[in-house]
């Protein structure tokens, strides 16, 4: 039983490590209801979209994440910074109430303003990308 519960102990260590190396080195593929797990959480999966939300406060900063083609729903806007996987920085302004569709990016993003944001993203998957959103 000892033995079993270091092996355990000893996976979970590798595998939480194993994250963290990931996450340090800007991994182009690094999921971002994983990677910034405190500020999005993903509300609905399946085979077509994965849906997740996001909600950060003024002055946070995500994790460097990847994304496929997607849909932004702006709930409550704000100042945004995003920093591109190529080194890019833009700055905008999310406003409330609209909604804008994304290539595939890998980047991070940082709040400069003062009010909190709040997001919903459809991330569209390979056969719905494909099809361009549309239901057969």
């Amino acid at each position: 039983m000892r033995t079993m519960r270091r092996l355990e102990s000893l996976l979970m260590g590798l595998a939480a490590g194993g994250l963290l190396l990931a996450a340090g080195t800007g991994a182009s593929a690094q999921d971002p209801a994983v990677v910034n797990a405190k500020t999005i959480r993903v509300t609905l999966e399946n085979s077509r979209v994965r849906v997740l939300e996001a909600k950060l406060q003024p002055g946070e900063k995500e994790a460097m994440h990847s994304h496929p083609a997607y849909v932004v729903y702006v709930i409550a806007g704000g100042k945004i910074r995003n920093h591109g996987a190529d080194g890019k920085v833009s700055d905008g302004e999310l406003e409330t109430g609209e909604t804008v569709y994304r290539e595939p990016l890998t980047h991070w993003a940082e709040n400069i303003g003062t009010t909190a944001i709040h997001l919903i993203l459809v991330e569209l998957k390979d056969d719905a990308a494909k099809a361009g959103g549309k239901v057969p």
